[in-house]
């Protein structure tokens, strides 16, 4: 087992269920704007850069930047209907930090969207660093996110992990040579199966504890 000094997370589908409302907020700004009808399917399709690049990347209209705003009003009104905190997520981070372990999220993301999020979630203050889809010229699958996260927390990839629920997490955490570990313990995540195989998958959050447990931690 490896000594863990940093634990790195996704986002939208790691950290919290955020997927439903993403995909709720493009499919109204789509049909707004484009009159066009986005399945789930689709939405995801488009995911890889922020929220701001989706839409100015595959937006017809030329209003994008009254696109990006309704997007993220929709983000931060609905976020308590579609979002709840979960309780287990939560005590994973609790019991990292106690240990001493750094903590980081490399997202996709708009630092907007995901500020929103953390904010609501009370996650605020409680990770080392951030990075987010506006701070990578490369998002994932590039290993751009986690190299930058590892950087700034001054650790290296054998001595960290990095939790996604995409294929695209995956191959990042897979090229940046860090352990990597698949995570679908929430209801929504982005791929149901990994076409890519992980280091280690999990399907819950206990799962992941006991993980950590065996040998990590308890030397410290």
């Amino acid at each position: 087992m490896i000594d863990i000094r940093a634990v790195l997370f996704d986002f939208d589908g790691t950290l919290a269920n955020t997927l439903p409302l993403c995909i709720h907020a493009f499919q109204v700004v789509f049909n707004t704007f484009d009159k066009c009808d986005l399945s789930a399917e689709k939405v995801k399709a488009m995911f890889g850069p922020s929220e701001t690049g989706i839409i100015r990347k595959n937006l017809k209209h030329e209003e994008k930047e009254q696109a990006i705003e309704l997007y993220y009003t929709i983000y931060e009104n609905k976020h308590h209907q579609f979002v709840h905190v979960n309780h287990e997520i939560d005590g994973l981070i609790s019991f990292l930090k106690e240990h001493g372990v750094k903590l980081g999220i490399v997202t996709g993301k708009a630092r907007r969207s995901l500020d929103i999020s953390l904010k609501v979630l009370g996650m605020e203050g409680k990770f080392d660093v951030i990075i987010t889809g506006d701070d990578v010229i490369k998002p994932k699958p590039d290993p751009e996110g986690i190299f930058t996260a590892l950087q700034r927390l001054g650790e290296e990839p054998e001595d960290s992990i990095f939790l996604g629920d995409s294929d695209a997490d995956i191959m990042a955490g897979l090229k940046a040579n860090i352990y990597t570990a698949g995570v679908h313990w929430l209801p929504d995540g982005q791929t149901k199966e990994f076409s890519i195989i992980p280091d280690s998958a999990f399907l819950t959050v206990d799962e992941f504890w006991d993980f950590l447990k065996l040998g990590v931690l308890n030397e410290r």
